[in-house]
């Protein structure tokens, strides 16, 4: 389900590039910011209407009884609790209307915004991060400069320019088919091997090491075929884009599945702290990616982004062999978080 989930998260930042070249070269670049209106209008009124909220506390009633006589003799030495269920209380029907309310407020509302920020205390918040940062700086990266490569000589794509992102779409679909037939299955296959039947939540990011291995390769590919442009350079550029978008759909999905088994009480807060995370550095790298880009060429940055997401993969291998022993030192902060 996380593949699926994450798949057609990754598969926005390709389709929409496409899409919007074609709107913009023909109904004006007025109607794409339109066409992000009524779709975002869409999502807001479907959500509204389809998706009640969900966070619903019961409150738990039982009352315990101590049988034993109010002057126990000497011979009575233990007193025996027992336990006796009050009546289940009965709720109003959860009728379509009641789940219409936008939300349930249960208090602490500083607390809870602070809690995603304490998750940072966490090793494997940051390693997911780490690998979520690296891939999206890549694809940011790509996105920003892409168009402008294969609309110069001598490509020349003018309106079809958004094609360039053709590529990453099979990247990633390749990177949904991956996740979901082996992650689970390394995963059960090493609990089978374990001697008390169940295995390690790092035993699942092996899976994540091939692609990411995959993704600094495609980010080197990308920068020096940019570098070097040729009649037939844009099979490179579409090789490499799908190669980091490869990583960009199986990493995050194996460390998002990673998290909520190191962390389950807490994982809706550690992937707040994740999001947080990769929305900041999306957000920092348009600010100076087009200028270094025009200033130093392509093979430059890509070499130092593709540097960086290999010292991130890197980490995994440090996790694999010392995560248990990261899990185990944080404890108490999970508890206290």
């Amino acid at each position: 389900m996380t593949a699926f989930y994450t798949v057609f998260l990754a598969m926005g930042s390709f389709v929409g590039p496409i899409t919007g070249g074609y709107i913009a070269a023909h109904h004006s670049l007025a109607w794409l910011h339109w066409t992000n209106v009524i779709l975002a209008a869409v999502a807001f009124v479907t959500c509204f209407f389809f998706q009640p909220e969900t966070l619903y506390k019961r409150s738990i009633t039982s009352e315990t009884e101590t049988a034993g006589t109010d002057k126990p003799s000497r011979e009575e030495k233990e007193v025996v609790p027992t336990t006796t269920a009050l009546p289940i209380p009965s709720y109003a029907p959860y009728t379509f209307m009641r789940s219409l309310k936008p939300f349930n407020y249960h208090g602490g509302i500083g607390r809870k915004f602070l809690a995603p920020y304490l998750t940072l205390r966490l090793p494997g918040v940051w390693l997911v991060s780490f690998w979520y940062a690296g891939l999206v700086g890549a694809i940011v990266t790509i996105s920003m400069v892409g168009a402008q490569i294969v609309s110069i000589p001598p490509y020349l794509w003018g309106s079809d320019a958004g094609l360039i992102n053709a590529g990453a779409m099979v990247g990633a679909a390749l990177g949904c088919i991956y996740t979901y037939f082996l992650s689970d299955f390394t995963t059960k296959r090493l609990a089978k091997k374990d001697l008390h039947g169940f295995s390690e939540p790092e035993s699942r990011i092996i899976t994540a090491i091939p692609s990411l291995a995959i993704s600094t390769a495609g980010t080197f590919i990308f920068g020096f075929v940019a570098q070097n442009p040729s009649p037939k350079g844009w099979v490179g550029l579409q090789v490499g884009y799908a190669m980091v978008a490869f990583g960009l759909m199986q990493a995050p999905s194996v460390g998002f599945n990673y998290i909520i088994e190191c962390y389950p009480r807490i994982a809706g807060d550690c992937f707040v702290a994740v999001t947080c995370s990769r929305a900041i550095i999306a957000f920092a790298w348009t600010f100076f990616v087009g200028s270094w880009t025009e200033h130093r060429g392509y093979a430059e940055p890509f070499g130092i982004f593709g540097m960086l997401l290999g010292l991130f993969a890197m980490l995994t291998f440090v996790f694999w062999a010392w995560g248990k022993r990261f899990r185990i030192a944080t404890t108490g902060w999970v508890i206290s978080t």
